[in-house]
């Protein structure tokens, strides 16, 4: 009893890990940051969309020489002309030294084209936020996926050291049996041959739990020694295929793209403005000359002919249609699968329930072999497919099952469930 209570606690001792901890880890984990940098990007995005509605304010500053006088520009024309009379002895605006600051301004009052960047900017940062959601999830089915192939594993490799005891009983009566000269030396040696396949199968296993192990640390950052402690809580919720939004989103954001193209072609309104200081020695007399001058105005730009325009029109149109034939494609395909995966669950439960009988039958099986073995009712080769036909059988039982906990994850993830309300 003590034995078999050992057993069943010795895997959640091993473990010191919980799924807690393993899907806390993971949102922690660089796979997971580097999709919060992809949000952050397109917040960004966002915001350069926006920002070309404020107004664009400079200030300048500037020293010119020159290698023979040069004018001073600019200069207001009613400013200039009595300077440039043939009887001033005014400083003229030439100079080989020149001076300037100022600013200058520009204001976008209706640019069309802006505010559809702006919306296209929202529609793709909602497209990463909702692929960072799902991908979240399908690294939470990979790490119950594995966990559950860790566990099936563990359970097949405690059926073989079952197998292996079982045969190590049986080897030291048929060596009794050979050294008394009552069964052929044949028989050992088929004994030893089941002993060391079983131990090149836990060697494959061994193999194999390595890359699962992997595979979780891979995206969490934990190494397991044993698999982690996992029942399920709630059914997976079907509805929508919630796991098509951020395809959705960015055909929403192409379609924006089509729609930016054309207003392109729309006419601008601007503001602009200006103020210069000018500041110079004339060149016929050494005098300073200073002078400022300033503009404001608003510009209307009506574009009458654009090729390359009409061009990006056309373009954009077939980038909305490659992504619009792709989320329908993506339908189609997660749609049959769900349906593949919803009509699976209740066969795997059922292979679960025939194989606990199959597995409580070979076993039951393998007991009255032994008994007929050891009385020599029963050859040997006979004797070994008993022991193997309850491997064989506990191994279809916990891959049934571990089939189960993948299917449900896969589920999971296309209709966006919460995988931490499901498995605990």
């Amino acid at each position: 009893m003590k034995k078999t209570l050992l057993a069943l606690t010795l895997p959640l001792l091993l473990s010191a890990h919980s799924m807690g901890e393993l899907f806390d880890a993971l949102k922690h984990h660089s796979q997971t940051k580097s999709d919060e940098m992809v949000i952050q990007k397109a917040k960004v995005a966002a915001s350069q969309a926006t920002a070309n509605l404020y107004p664009s304010i400079n200030l300048f500053g500037s020293f010119d020489n020159f290698s023979s006088p040069t004018n001073m520009k600019p200069i207001a024309p009613n400013s200039i002309q009595p300077m440039l009379a043939p009887s001033s002895t005014i400083a003229q605006p030439y100079s080989y030294n020149i001076y300037k600051a100022g600013a200058n301004f520009s204001v976008p009052i209706f640019v069309k084209s802006i505010y559809s960047s702006a919306d296209k900017a929202r529609a793709l940062q909602k497209s990463a936020k909702t692929k960072k959601k799902i991908n979240l999830l399908q690294n939470e089915a990979i790490i119950v996926g594995s966990n559950a192939n860790l566990e099936y594993l563990q359970a097949l490799r405690k059926s073989l050291d079952v197998k292996e005891a079982s045969l190590l009983e049986t080897k030291k009566t048929v060596k009794i049996k050979v050294d008394n000269g009552r069964s052929p030396a044949s028989a050992l040696y088929k004994i030893d041959d089941s002993l060391n396949q079983v131990s090149i199968a836990k060697n494959s296993i061994d193999l194999q739990k390595q890359k699962l192990i992997s595979s979780i640390e891979s995206i969490t950052g934990i190494r397991l020694e044993a698999p982690v402690s996992m029942q399920e809580s709630s059914d997976v919720k079907r509805g929508e295929l919630a796991s098509l939004q951020p395809l959705q989103e960015k055909v929403k954001a192409s379609r924006i793209g089509v729609r930016i193209e054309k207003e392109k072609l729309y006419p601008t309104v601007l503001a602009h403005g200006s103020y210069a200081f000018s500041s110079a020695s004339a060149y016929n007399n050494g005098q300073d000359v200073n002078e400022k001058y300033g503009d404001i105005g608003i510009v209307v730009n009506i574009p009458l002919l654009s090729m390359s325009q009409y061009e990006s029109i056309a373009k954009s149109k077939i980038e909305l249609r490659s992504d619009e034939i792709a989320l329908e494609k993506l339908r189609d395909e997660l749609r049959a699968k769900a349906n593949m995966l919803q009509s699976s669950l209740p066969l795997l439960e059922n292979s679960i329930r025939l194989s606990h009988d199959s597995v409580a039958n070979k076993q039951k099986l393998l007991e009255i072999a032994k008994v007929n073995y050891k009385s020599g009712r029963l050859a040997t080769e006979e004797y070994l497919r008993y022991e193997d036909d309850v491997v064989s059988a506990k191994a279809k039982l916990y891959e049934a099952k571990a089939q189960k906990w993948q299917t449900m994850m896969e589920l999971a993830v296309i209709y966006a469930n919460n995988i931490e309300e499901i498995v605990k």
